[in-house]
């Protein structure tokens, strides 16, 4: 199928708003951090399933665990633990759905980043989409209501998820070519795993030794952490393949969906509504992103 990126990517977003959800509510009895374990740990299982029938159905592939591979699967799964932190301490102080848009700068972020450290070219749309975007991020993080310096502080945590997130996207997509050149789709779901691997263990020893009460009560949730583990697998075994397949740039443009996804997760799920200035500054950062990623 030559469009299947867009189904994987389409997938994907849905997968992501509720994983996003379910973490979401988590925070209340497990905070950030355990809601954040939670999308690794109980997601491993799943993507070890993955893995394992994309062993049997790529017979032919040979992976190469290089150190080049797996430098870049810890330098992921780093950037994508702090973005995930981050989004979701945005979530709590900015909203489900504001806090999914300022997600979004992931990618005017990283073209910024690939300027200045790589000297990457982008043309005139590409400006006109981060201007654009700028513009809308600006009007989304603006204080509406006299708790200032909490909204503030939100879309701080919304914006540093999109920078890291920005960084876990490349980190991923050069760490699936290391291992398997030949078979992408197959590199793709078969990093998640060595992914989760990093960060379950990673993060869940940290908080075994300053919070083990946050690691009792992951369990304690089990229900809803299996089902965000199983989202969050679904998630990034569609982010995997559709990276595989296409340009993350264009992946990202076709991905900017889980936007107005999430817009509407948060008013069922959490009872939020949205002012008109943020809808309009959501749409604004949507195709900014998408011209960005175009340009």
């Amino acid at each position: 199928m030559p469009f299947a990126w867009v189904l994987a990517t389409i997938a994907a977003a849905g997968f992501q708003v509720a994983r996003n959800g379910l973490q979401r509510s988590l925070i209340g009895s497990s905070g950030p951090w355990g809601a954040t374990l939670v999308r690794f740990l109980f997601g491993l299982p799943f993507s070890l399933v993955f893995a394992a029938a994309a062993f049997a159905m790529t017979p032919g592939a040979h992976p190469t665990y290089s150190p080049s591979f797996l430098s870049l699967c810890a330098l992921g799964a780093l950037s994508q633990v702090l973005a995930t932190a981050a989004l979701l301490s945005a979530m709590h102080r900015s909203g489900f759905a504001v806090a999914t848009s300022l997600q979004q700068s992931s990618l005017p972020l990283a073209a910024m980043i690939g300027l200045i450290a790589f000297h990457d070219r982008l043309t005139a749309t590409g400006w006109l989409g981060i201007a654009i975007t700028t513009v809308g991020l600006i009007a989304l993080t603006w204080p509406r209501s006299a708790n200032v310096h909490e909204e503030l502080i939100g879309g701080g945590f919304g914006l540093f998820s999109g920078l890291t997130f920005g960084f876990s996207l490349n980190a991923f997509r050069h760490a699936g070519i290391a291992l398997e050149p030949h078979h992408p789709v197959f590199a793709a779901i078969l990093s998640v795993p060595i992914v989760q691997a990093i960060q379950s263990l990673g993060l869940g020893l940290i908080l075994l030794a300053i919070s083990p009460g946050t690691v009792v009560q992951v369990f304690r949730d089990w229900r809803r952490s299996s089902l965000a583990g199983m989202c969050g697998s679904l998630a990034s075994a569609g982010w995997f393949v559709a990276l595989a397949l296409a340009a993350a740039a264009s992946v990202r443009a076709v991905g900017v969906i889980e936007a107005p996804m999430a817009a509407f997760a948060g008013h069922r799920l959490f009872k939020e509504r949205l002012h008109w200035t943020q809808l309009v500054a959501g749409v604004a950062v949507a195709l900014g992103v998408v011209m960005t990623a175009l340009g």
